[in-house]
């Protein structure tokens, strides 16, 4: 039987990443683990290669396990890294925080202790700010601090930056956890492989993301430093995060990392972003497009901005995307595997029209 698509192929918006479809190459690699048995629960030779291939990214003696998805990493990491009074140190706007329905509080039982950071980024000054009370049997223990890459806001951390909160965290007794959703995104930012900014920066452990960059579903935990991490078998099954036929989540992900894929397509919405925001620069430059101003630098796949009242409502007509901060009018443009110039061109174009009522906004370079 041969099945039609229900929706319309062609369309495609900056709301986000995770709206784009499976990279073909991602899809081949689950048709060929298709055949034949294999044993469940991560026992398959596609789970036993991902380690080999993980190693090669980041190093002998790290462990990966897949889950479904990047709560699940997150909530499951964090979980292995903390006894019952343990805290975990974040910035406000971090994904634990605002956008994982209170799992990290209400599923692994810890408590976040955040402190607001303008780029979405952590700096030794901002930990310490909720990085006290030891031994106060009357608080949280501060026991590790997250931070993301690439961040909420869509700003990257330096190699140099994590380092330095790596060896902070460190000093205090604290481990260092790092939300990687968009972890292809930041090293394609960054032009150095994964481990620069990762296990040879002092992180403990990652999440692993592979669904915003091509994959249909699954990311892994990557534990880099053994010693900050226990009971992941365990708590894995316990949060529901247990896959049976694991080697289709492997799958994927080797498919990502074996080669060049994953750095392939972040670079590829890494661009896209840029040339939006290049697109709306030029614009606003030559008066084709009026009232936007950015909110943050675009140092990955996401472009912050303001617009003027109404305009985003009527754009979201032809492009769906999401507000931010509606109150001010900021908005998230994000770019993905998938995102084409034409697609792009279309959108500035679109913006121009509706910020200065004329047709044919600028198509930027």
């Amino acid at each position: 039987m041969t099945h039609s698509p229900l929706h319309d192929t062609a369309v495609r918006g900056f709301a986000s990443d995770n709206y784009s479809g499976i990279h073909p190459e991602v899809l081949e690699a689950i048709s060929a683990a298709v055949g034949g048995h294999q044993i469940a629960y991560g026992e398959d030779v596609y789970t036993a290669r991902l380690q080999e291939v993980m190693a090669l990214h980041f190093g002998d003696g790290v462990e990966a396990f897949p889950v479904f998805n990047g709560t699940g990493a997150n909530v499951v990491g964090l979980q292995s890294m903390l006894p019952r009074w343990g805290a975990v140190v974040a910035a406000s706007t971090a994904h634990i925080n605002v956008d994982e329905g209170g799992a990290p509080e209400r599923v692994a039982g810890i408590k976040l202790l955040t402190v607001p950071a303008e780029d979405g980024k952590l700096t030794p000054e901002l930990i310490d700010r909720e990085a006290w009370g030891w031994g106060d049997e009357h608080r949280a223990q501060p026991l590790v601090a997250s931070i993301t890459q690439s961040t909420e806001l869509g700003t990257v951390y330096t190699v140099e930056e994590i380092r330095a909160i790596a060896d902070h965290v460190h000093s205090l007794g604290m481990r260092l956890h790092l939300d990687g959703a968009r972890i292809s995104n930041a090293a394609a930012s960054l032009g150095v492989p994964l481990r620069a900014f990762t296990r040879d920066a002092g992180v403990d452990v990652l999440s692993f993301g592979g669904t915003k960059n091509g994959a249909m579903l699954g990311e892994a935990i990557v534990v880099l430093d053994p010693e900050a991490s226990t009971g992941l078998t365990f708590l894995r099954k316990l949060n529901m995060q247990l896959s049976s036929k694991m080697r289709f989540v492997s799958a994927q992900l080797i498919a990502l990392l074996e080669n060049d894929l994953w750095l392939r397509n972040a670079t590829h919405s890494n661009a896209m972003a840029q040339r939006l925001r290049t697109a709306v620069e030029a614009g606003l430059a030559d008066g084709s497009i009026a009232g936007v101003s950015f909110t943050q630098p675009t140092q990955s796949n996401g472009v912050f901005a303001t617009l003027p009242d109404g305009v985003a409502d009527r754009l979201r007509e032809r492009f769906r995307f999401y507000d931010w901060d509606a109150a001010r009018n900021e908005v998230r443009w994000m770019c993905s595997f998938d995102t084409s110039e034409e697609d792009v061109d279309a959108f500035v174009s679109e913006l121009g029209h509706l910020t200065t009522g004329a047709r044919g906004g600028a198509t930027g370079g």
